[in-house]
């Protein structure tokens, strides 16, 4: 095999999708989307009049072994963006080459994100590197969750084998409030009780009355959950063998904190009900 050719072999899809958002009269505007590669967006929807809901799309529908996607969104001062994808990510299995996700979020003061993206799913054998990165103010408005599922439950598949990287980090002002890392490799998923779902979910800022009702959500998960609040981020980590349970307690959260961060009812995503 020539070099050309074993190259694009292991490099994969090279993706970029760079979003800007500002507040433009009574509404949040996209006022600037550019994309390399198989990454974009669908025309934004404004279902609360002022809020953008956007929907970010992968055609290629999965991410192969060499694949790097690089998101970033940047959100200026009043902007409320809620952001979704319409259906689960893949990580497929890989000959040897990692696939890497990098997402960046920058939030001006008064900026309001929602990032809800659907389920990622490792495929057994899959090689890949997500982070995710948040740089927020001390005035800006956070609520974001992250759903993993190791392997193909359903079909009693597990994360058998392949390799894992997971890192988050959540910054204010410069200063790190959260960093994180899960390494999860040759089927060893001892770290996360052998689960097969693994959730986060993130708040800010968040209050001891908000910490004290995510806690009383969590009571389905039963002793797969935990929730904290250090200098007001709130941060909820669980554990599931159903992805239904853990689905239906990350939305259950979702409408309890969203009208107290953002004093707005909850809207769920259109594409969430089709």
């Amino acid at each position: 095999m020539d070099t050309v050719a074993q190259e694009t072999l292991t490099r994969g899809w090279q993706a970029k999708l760079d979003l800007r958002f500002t507040r433009a009269a009574h509404k949040t505007v996209l006022f600037s989307a550019r994309h390399v590669g198989p990454l974009t967006v669908q025309r934004p929807f404004y279902p609360e009049d002022d809020v953008c809901h956007l929907y970010l799309l992968h055609p290629p529908g999965g991410i192969v072994g060499g694949d790097e996607l690089h998101i970033s969104v940047a959100l200026e001062t009043n902007c409320h963006v809620l952001i979704t994808m319409p259906g689960a990510g893949k990580f497929y299995r890989s000959c040897g080459p990692q696939a890497q996700l990098r997402q960046d979020f920058t939030l001006a003061p008064n900026a309001t994100l929602e990032w809800l993206p659907q389920d990622t799913i490792l495929f057994p054998g899959a090689n890949a590197s997500i982070r995710s990165v948040f740089h927020l103010t001390s005035e800006s408005r956070l609520l974001a969750w992250d759903l993993l599922c190791l392997g193909r439950p359903v079909l009693q598949e597990r994360f058998s084998h392949g390799e894992l990287h997971n890192r988050l980090e959540v910054w204010c002002d410069g200063v790190p409030l959260l960093i994180e890392r899960l390494h999860l490799a040759h089927g060893e998923l001892s770290a996360i009780a052998n689960q097969p779902w693994c959730g986060t979910l993130l708040c800010y800022p968040a209050t001891e009355a908000m910490l004290d009702g995510t806690r009383e959500r969590l009571t389905p998960l039963g002793g797969y959950a935990g929730a904290t609040l250090v200098d007001s981020l709130l941060t909820v980590r669980f554990l599931s063998d159903d992805n239904l349970v853990a689905q239906r307690v990350m939305r259950d959260i979702w409408h309890f904190l969203r009208p107290l961060l953002t004093e707005k009812p909850p809207h769920l995503p259109r594409i969430w009900q089709t």
